[in-house]
């Protein structure tokens, strides 16, 4: 059998889903999470998460005040320009605009834009700033 290699951590940010119920949600994520060892982080004003997992109401700020496609994407920015290139090829090949390239307050230098696609999907580039990676992504081997 040949080895193969995957790499994780270098595409997917993190993930949002819109729910309805939220109670009901961090009721069942909480359950699941419990079995996987996977810590629920935190929890704020209409919403919760799990490591890249964030979990909202359609009326929390994390939802843009726009209920899209229940689906949010965010994916890595190398660095400002490449999520000021993302926003403007977005919209040059139908996206709509759901929230401009700029510093948002989610922590110190956190730089992103928002675009809906044509499902009306949330789709997101974020750069976190100078931040220190431990490792350029996680390398499994099998």
């Amino acid at each position: 059998m040949e080895t193969q290699e995957l790499h994780r951590g270098r595409l997917i940010d993190h993930i949002q889903l819109v729910v309805r119920d939220l109670f009901a949600s961090q009721t069942f994520y909480t359950a699941i999470f419990d079995v996987l060892n996977i810590p629920i982080g935190g929890t704020g004003d209409g919403f919760f998460w799990a490591d890249e997992l964030f979990v909202s109401t359609p009326d929390s700020e994390a939802a843009q005040g726009v209920l899209t496609g229940y689906h949010h994407l965010a994916f890595q920015a190398h660095d400002r320009a490449m999520v000021d290139a993302f926003y403007k090829a977005a919209l040059a090949h139908g996206g709509r605009e759901n929230g401009a390239p700029r510093e948002r307050r989610y922590h110190p230098d956190y730089y992103a834009a928002f675009v809906l696609d044509p499902d009306s999907n949330n789709i997101e580039a974020v750069y976190h700033g100078k931040a220190n990676r431990s490792a350029p992504s996680v390398c499994i081997t099998f």
